[in-house]
């Protein structure tokens, strides 16, 4: 975020639409004009490594950014001199990326081929999680956080992010991306500060969190789920997969919390990157890529944010997701006219804004934006 005195500098977030009459309007054309339009290229350094943070999507899971448009990106780094590869860290919870080996089978599977991205596919904190170093930002809750090596290693750093609903955070966006994904298992255990805890009379006995839970910290006693807090590691699965909605946090005191937490750890990975930004608003499923499905869309699909500034792409996204008409028959509850929140009408208890007030109040970035549309 830029200043001039006390007043702060606007930053632009350039947009394209997904209409297409021409080859020159295809998705694939727009990747490589909002690389450009950007400023992406004054990121990438002749000769050196550059770093493509993108998420792979949970075996399952089809809502991930296609790799053909992955693709744009690299052939536009190459050209310009850059080194490419894409990247991810490895997850908390157990599921088809815990590991670099599971990590990199998937993303095979999910197309992310040398043939199809022409870069080397490599999991950033390695083949168990270790590989990381300790980056000194001196924040309200971290005086360091933990970011994978092999990203923590670059000077340049393009994040593709799916824009999405989440179950705690509102949102998943380029500051969700840049914390949780840019982090070693043991950097994303110290964001996931929260706590989860089954309502009594609501559980049915069924077992699905028993069996995600990455730690074994729930068991059923008399056909009732019951959490160990001192084994769990509030990587919130049990929240996700249980069918009746039995599993909930303290949503006044401990995910306020939890959301600085993650805004800290995305201004530590952030921190002294030459970076740019996609969105992908398409396929805006209610849940994070690391579910092993894909609900249907709550609003249509809009189109592509870029910009140097992660707060103002995240800001001008969840604008833009709210200005929609929700669709019926979706996960969406409430709010579906057009400028209510489809965040909160997914989960009432959310506050996805508040990644982008704390982003902005920490120097992540700017919440003020200027959108710009190249299509």
């Amino acid at each position: 975020m830029e200043e001039c005195g006390e007043h702060i500098v606007t930053s632009d977030v350039y947009f394209a639409g997904l209409r297409a009459r021409d080859p020159g309007q295809s998705t694939a054309a727009k990747v490589r004009m909002l690389f450009d339009r950007a400023g992406f290229g004054d990121c990438i350094i002749p000769g050196a490594p550059a770093a493509i943070k993108i998420h792979f999507g949970e075996q399952g899971n089809d809502s991930y950014i296609s790799p053909v448009f992955a693709r744009q990106v690299v052939d536009r780094i190459r050209e310009l001199g850059g080194r490419p590869f894409l990247t991810d860290s490895n997850t908390l919870y157990l599921g088809s990326r815990s590991d670099a080996v599971n990590h990199i089978t998937t993303a095979l599977e999910h197309g992310f081929s040398y043939a199809t991205v022409r870069a080397p596919v490599i999991i950033a904190d390695g083949l168990a999680g270790n590989n990381m170093r300790e980056i000194g930002i001196g924040k309200n809750h971290f005086n360091r956080v933990l970011i994978s090596g092999d990203i923590a290693d670059v000077s340049s750093l393009v994040v593709i992010s799916h824009f999405k609903g989440h179950e705690v955070a509102g949102f998943g966006g380029a500051i969700k991306n840049l914390a949780m994904g840019c982090a070693p298992p043991k950097g994303k255990q110290e964001q996931h500060s929260a706590r989860p805890m089954t309502l009594e009379g609501r559980c049915i006995g069924c077992g699905e969190c028993t069996l995600v839970c990455p730690r074994s910290a729930i068991r059923l006693d008399d056909r009732q789920s019951s959490i160990d807090k001192d084994r769990c590691i509030g990587c919130f699965e049990c929240m996700t997969i249980c069918p009746e909605q039995a599993i909930d946090i303290d949503w006044e005191t401990e995910i306020p919390v939890f959301i600085e937490r993650m805004v800290e750890y995305a201004f530590g990975a952030a921190m002294g990157k030459k970076a740019g930004y996609f969105n992908f608003l398409t396929h805006i499923t209610p849940d994070c890529d690391c579910v092993g499905w894909s609900d249907t869309p709550v609003v249509p699909d809009i189109g592509i944010l870029a910009s140097r500034d992660p707060v103002a792409a995240d800001a001008a996204s969840f604008d833009l997701v709210n200005r929609q008409v929700g669709l019926k028959n979706s996960f969406l509850k409430r709010n579906f006219r057009e400028g209510e929140d489809k965040f909160m009408g997914m989960r009432r208890n959310t506050d996805g804004y508040r990644q982008i007030r704390y982003a902005e109040e920490i120097g992540l970035g700017s919440a003020s934006y200027r959108l710009v549309e190249i299509v």
